[in-house]
């Protein structure tokens, strides 16, 4: 595995791959690794000759009152779980080195970045585009690998690639979760025990609303309270959002069907956690 620092650097391996015949799989990721990044770094490896990942903390989509400081940093650990896996590249640049002083240039979906996350995170989406257009420039990757448990991003991240004419396949891959239904976030390591307990409630309103669906109920409407009335229960968890929406446009949807998105996010103490399913008749 080679490690790159600098965009000259990491730029001049990935050409190197490219000109030996390499189909090259990307997974974009802010460190603080756990099996969920892993499954993105495995179907790359099934479907690609070569795997690049990249660590990078970006500042650019963490608000004012947000956890940049506090976002967990473990990149010894990072490097040592992505070699074990096989991969070609690591690219851990610095944040100087991805945003040279006086850079005044944004990426932003607009239309898109604005519905659940980007209305809950204003501005956070512009840092999520333009950090990934940023390293889709330099990469150059076939096909990038993303976590479906970032609904939102996977539909924003799309909409660019296919605005933005990028030649690269974009993937998304199932949620990976915990043996009791807590989808994996690096931010869980924030929840203390009681927390953590409670948070489950994200997953649960999920499977109340498909189990209500799955029984024949498609008012959206209807599904949406049920889930909101679930969060409820679990008094110490405080509701962003929980929204039926198109998967592609994050609009709301009047009937939920066969691919309609269940997202929702909720504060557990002060950690704010997203989970979601996609509605599935099979």
């Amino acid at each position: 595995m080679k490690i790159c620092r600098s965009i000259e650097e990491m730029r001049a391996a990935c050409l190197d791959l490219r000109k030996a015949g390499k189909r090259l799989g990307f997974v974009p990721t802010m460190g603080a690794l756990h099996d969920g990044h892993l499954s993105l770094v495995r179907a790359a490896k099934n479907s690609c000759d070569a795997v690049a990942v990249s660590i990078f903390v970006n500042p650019t989509q963490f608000g004012a009152n947000e956890d940049l400081a506090e976002y967990p940093r473990t990149f010894d650990r990072d490097r040592e779980m992505v070699e074990k896996e096989g991969i070609a590249l690591l690219f851990a640049p610095s944040a100087k080195e991805m945003y040279p002083p006086g850079g005044t240039t944004w990426v932003t979906v607009e239309g898109l970045s604005e519905k659940l996350d980007g209305r809950s995170r204003p501005g956070h989406f512009r840092g999520v585009t333009t950090i990934i257009a940023k390293l889709f420039h330099i990469i150059e990757p076939d096909v990038a690998f993303f976590g479906q448990k970032d609904a939102a991003q996977v539909a924003v991240i799309r909409r660019m690639a296919r605005n933005l004419n990028f030649a690269v396949e974009i993937v998304a891959c199932p949620i990976v979760r915990e043996p009791d239904g807590l989808a994996m976030s690096s931010r869980n390591r924030y929840l203390n025990p009681a927390q953590r307990k409670q948070a489950l409630i994200l997953h649960r309103s999920l499977m109340r609303v498909r189990e209500l669906w799955k029984a024949g109920e498609r008012n959206a409407a209807q599904l949406a309270a049920t889930g909101k009335a679930e969060i409820k229960k679990e008094s110490r968890v405080r509701l962003d959002y929980f929204e039926i929406v198109d998967p592609d446009t994050l609009d709301a949807v009047v009937t939920a069907s066969d691919g309609t998105l269940v997202a929702v996010a909720a504060y557990v103490g002060s950690t704010r956690l997203i989970d979601n399913i996609l509605l599935q008749s099979t």
